[in-house]
């Protein structure tokens, strides 16, 4: 049961977590329910990564590690962000993109590692991308249109990517 949790639940939990980053960035949620969203990613992210570590040695799983083990660091930095009084909007900030760059660059990697739905895989890093770039743009110009648009960009993208994944294998 584990192992099949392992294997579907990013399926879930992929668009989930960017439906909440950016139900926060329309502030319906308070700071302290996003600490705790964090506090969670923190530790799935982890067991994740310590349950798989021994399947994740090469090909596409090895870049799959990587983009886990920086997105740990990416979500304790976010983590560190919110325990501070006023929290550190440069860290938050930080911890959106580098979870929209990351995941957007090993789906990149996959869909050139890989011979089945490559397109989806370079689509959805495409779409991650493009949604880093819109945030970035948002938050230079304090445009939430251009935040929401980068976040659903990338939640379409990185769901896109997954759903590839699980159907996959």
């Amino acid at each position: 049961m584990l192992r099949r949790l392992r294997e579907n639940g990013p399926v879930v939990l992929v668009p989930l977590a960017w439906t909440f980053a950016t139900a926060a960035h329309l502030d319906l949620l308070t700071l302290r329910t996003v600490l705790i969203a964090h506090l969670v990613m923190d530790a799935i992210i982890a067991a994740f990564t310590v349950l798989s570590w021994r399947e994740m040695t090469d090909g596409v799983l090895l870049v799959w590690k990587r983009v886990l083990l920086a997105g740990l660091a990416i979500t304790l930095v976010g983590t560190a962000g919110l325990l501070t009084e006023p929290p550190v909007e440069l860290l938050l900030s930080a911890t959106v993109v580098g979870w929209m760059l990351v995941p957007g660059a090993g789906l990149l990697a996959t869909g050139r590692l890989v011979d089945r739905r490559p397109r989806a895989y370079l689509a959805g890093g495409a779409l991650s991308v493009a949604g880093a770039v819109a945030y970035v743009g948002g938050l230079s110009a304090a445009l939430p249109a251009a935040l929401v648009a980068g976040l659903t960009l990338t939640n379409v993208g990185q769901t896109a990517g997954i759903v590839a994944a699980v159907y996959d294998y």
